[in-house]
């Protein structure tokens, strides 16, 4: 039974194995995205706070000065004073100070060196109508959820939780892939199993709604008409509205309505650490109710269960010491690829040379 698993995990190992360190060193990146977003771009994000910020309105005003006649999409608003605000034109991402309401520059559209690593980690980079890319991240997935549990099983004998200087590379190999398997096991196997429920989402959310008893809660689809003579609400209000939709949420993004469109406003509560948020409202332009809202707090049993799974797997359910942890975990997976390539090479050189010292020996 241990030589069928040994060979099973080494056969998995083998075609997995590229994947997998690929999902480490870009899962060790996109932990600290944001955070590594701001250091690159120190300039775009960092201000000076002096005294009370300018209205997102007046933002944008300032905004249609420095481009005029473009059309605005779309504000993002930091909660923290010493960060720039985002206007979305169809140039790129516009950051403001909010303070002076002077432009700090333009990011332009397409993706960046993070926006590539993210691809890469959700889909290999492919897009396509079949999502082929996401079908092999997950399967990876699959298989490193196999090499995991297989792995515990076949260092079950050896129990192996020191790194010896040994004579034998292969030997030493050995104890690198045994030891940090077996320390970043429980941290790797989360990782694992929350990305599977990522990656097959479509299968996995419904499930966790029927476990939960729960349904789904969709927004109406219903047009918004303007009234006659109305004129249509600031996005500060709009704002306003969404913050008292749900108490003790912070809004940090709001569109910029076309014709027939509602507000659309994202907000987070201080416990919701992911960059996304995941409480949102829906606003009537013209007369500020609210036409849908649902907060991370209320949202169904299927819906938090989804979040929770989310922000375990990005290590931000608990802040800077959880993507600390599910960084460094990520790590682990590209160590424990490239230790196993190296048992399994350096197994092979000693092969070889067994076989020619047979050989010479016959002759």
């Amino acid at each position: 039974m241990r030589k069928v698993l040994f060979n099973l995990h080494l056969y998995a190992a083998l075609p997995a194995g590229a994947f997998i360190a690929v999902l480490g060193v870009t899962g060790s990146i996109m932990a600290f995205e944001p955070e590594i977003d701001r250091l690159l771009h120190w300039k775009l994000w960092h201000v000076e706070p002096r005294g009370r910020a300018l209205s997102i309105a007046a933002t944008g005003e300032a905004v249609s000065r420095a481009f005029p006649g473009e059309r605005l999409y779309g504000y993002g608003v930091p909660n923290a004073p010493d960060l720039s605000r985002q206007v979305e034109l169809q140039r790129g991402m516009v950051y403001v100070n909010p303070y002076t309401g002077d432009v700090l520059g333009v990011q332009k559209p397409g993706m960046d060196f993070l926006g590539y690593v993210h691809q890469l980690h959700l889909r290999l980079l492919i897009r396509d109508d079949a999502d082929t890319g996401k079908m092999i991240v997950s399967w990876a997935g699959v298989a490193m959820l196999f090499l995991l549990l297989s792995g515990v099983y076949l260092w079950w004998p050896y129990k192996r939780v020191a790194i010896e200087r040994r004579e034998s590379s292969k030997r030493f190999w050995f104890d690198v892939h045994a030891v940090t398997g077996i320390f970043s096991f429980a941290f790797l196997l989360l990782l694992t199993v929350t990305g599977l429920a990522i990656g097959f989402e479509r299968t996995t959310t419904p499930l966790l709604y029927k476990l939960t008893g729960s349904e789904p809660s969709r927004p109406p689809r219903a047009a918004i008409t303007a009234p006659p003579g109305a004129q249509p609400i600031t996005p500060d209000r709009a704002f306003e509205v969404a913050r008292a939709a749900l108490p003790g949420a912070v809004p940090f993004y709001v569109n910029v309505p076309e014709p027939g469109e509602p507000y659309f406003v994202r907000l987070r509560y201080a416990e919701d650490l992911t960059p996304g948020g995941r409480s949102q409202a829906i606003v009537d332009p013209y007369t500020g109710r609210v036409i849908w809202a649902q907060g991370s707090r209320s949202a169904p049993g299927g819906a938090r269960l989804a979040i929770a799974n989310r922000a375990i797997h990005t290590g931000d359910i608990f802040g800077i010491p959880g993507k600390a942890v599910a960084s460094l975990a990520s790590l682990m997976a590209v160590v424990q690829v490239l230790s196993g390539a190296m048992m399994w090479w350096r197994g092979r050189q000693a092969r070889a040379r067994a076989a020619s010292n047979r050989r010479a020996s016959r002759a």
